[in-house]
């Protein structure tokens, strides 16, 4: 059966597949070790790679942690956005579970367990303050595409605001995250869901 939709091409689907191996063998690593322990060569090897096709892809150790940081980034947008199409009308429901779930699963993830765990890591704690603009560009973009064509329908200019606010915020969770006893997700819908809502009352009323 011929398949639908347009043809990727060949170099750029190779090269997709090659980042997402690399990766994937990084997070294998970091389920072994520290951060801190863990060098190119050990990635290239899991990976099957040679090290200078590492170093052509990702440049150098921090790209290729902001490559994985930016995986991560991608984890809030389709955590939200797959909340919000399951929620039609409930923007706070969207919300509770959308950040629900990524904090679950970012809580979980071998990378950021590492940069929780035993001495500070200044290359990674940069990734998420310091040099986030790359994390925040990306997720914020994504999302407010998902704001924008979606039940939610805010505009161009809404959408940009509330993605901002929201990715901003959620990142800002994974080197402090909450206090026990706090509901993050259900604080952050209480903070944003009137910002939407206005939004959706305004549109009943033009």
């Amino acid at each position: 059966m011929p398949r639908t939709g347009p043809r990727v091409p060949y170099q750029e689907a190779a090269r997709e597949l090659l980042r997402t191996s690399v990766l994937d063998a990084m997070r294998e690593l970091l389920t072994e070790r520290d951060w801190s322990k863990i060098t190119l060569g050990d990635v290239a090897t899991r990976g099957g790679v040679s090290r200078q096709t590492l170093y052509n892809e990702f440049g150098s150790r921090s790209g290729l942690a902001q490559s994985y940081a930016l995986r991560l980034a991608d984890d809030l947008v389709d955590h939200v956005h797959s909340a919000i199409d399951g929620n039609v009308g409930d923007v706070r429901a969207a919300f509770r579970e959308g950040l629900g779930g990524f904090f679950l699963e970012a809580a979980a993830d071998p990378l950021v367990q590492s940069l929780l765990a035993g001495e500070v890591k200044l290359d990674l704690l940069r990734l998420i303050t310091l040099d986030a603009g790359p994390l925040l560009e990306h997720a914020t973009e994504r999302l407010a595409v998902a704001f924008q064509h979606s039940w939610v329908g805010a505009s161009a200019a809404e959408s940009a605001v509330l993605a901002h606010a929201l990715v901003r915020i959620a990142l800002s969770y994974i080197p402090t995250p909450p206090a026990p006893g706090r509901n993050a997700p259900a604080d952050l819908s209480d903070l944003l869901s009137p910002y939407v809502e206005a939004i959706l009352a305004a549109r009943e009323l033009s």
